[in-house]
């Protein structure tokens, strides 16, 4: 099994989701791209509990092509951790994810041109320390909106770093902590294992913000 931590961001840092639709719909194509079929982007909604719907429309089960394991959605770009479960099945994927979401974005605000900078980044995940750091910091990549400092270890106020984490909408951390959110789009059971449950991932978490020293992974962030 390989692990990898993957990122894309809009060509000259311009923002990409402008707004909770273009969140919203990210969020979607997640779920929708994540197929070995061909797919109809038309199908699927959220409902009342904002997880992914159908929208009575019958269709055969998706052939995943990867495990989505958690993500992170942030204003000018975003972070995926991705296990592959066919041949090429990231690259399949990231291809779908990222052309779908353009295509999208471009129709929606009458533009033109590419939309992200370049092919997306990506990193194996190669030992277990670097494993045991990769979903948090990802997590974490909204702390940068409210307190950039986190990455020099200098926050003030980590009760108020852990309930913004813990209510931004647009990352699978409110999953993990066993919030409803948008529970369709990962499979949270080999981090969860892993980490001892919800309890025991948002023990980890609050610990990792504590002790944080990026030079411990400073390889694997991409950024």
């Amino acid at each position: 099994m390989e692990i990898y931590h993957t990122l894309n961001r809009g060509v000259d840092k311009r923002k990409i989701f402008l707004d909770n639709q273009d969140y919203f719909r990210f969020v979607h194509d997640l779920f929708e791209f994540n197929d070995q079929d061909r797919v109809n982007t038309t199908f699927y909604a959220f409902n009342k509990s904002n997880d992914i719907a159908s929208r009575n429309i019958k269709r055969k089960p998706r052939k995943l092509l990867v495990d989505v394991l958690a993500f992170c959605l942030m204003p000018n770009h975003y972070h995926l951790l991705l296990i592959s479960l066919v041949e090429n099945g990231i690259s399949r994927f990231m291809k779908k994810l990222n052309m779908g979401y353009a295509k999208y974005f471009n129709k929606k605000n009458k533009r033109t041109g590419a939309l992200f900078e370049g092919r997306y980044k990506s990193i194996l995940i190669k030992n277990e320390s670097h494993f045991t750091h990769i979903p948090f910091y990802i997590h974490c990549n909204p702390l940068d909106l409210i307190a950039p400092e986190w990455r020099e270890r200098r926050l003030e106020d980590y009760g108020k770093a852990e309930d913004f984490l813990r209510s931004y909408r647009w990352s699978s951390n409110m999953d993990y902590c066993g919030e409803k959110n948008f529970p369709s789009v990962t499979n949270r059971n080999f981090l969860l294992e892993y980490f001892g449950g919800e309890n025991g991932y948002k023990t980890s978490l609050q610990n990792w913000l504590k002790e944080l020293s990026m030079e411990n992974f400073k390889d694997i962030v991409l950024e």
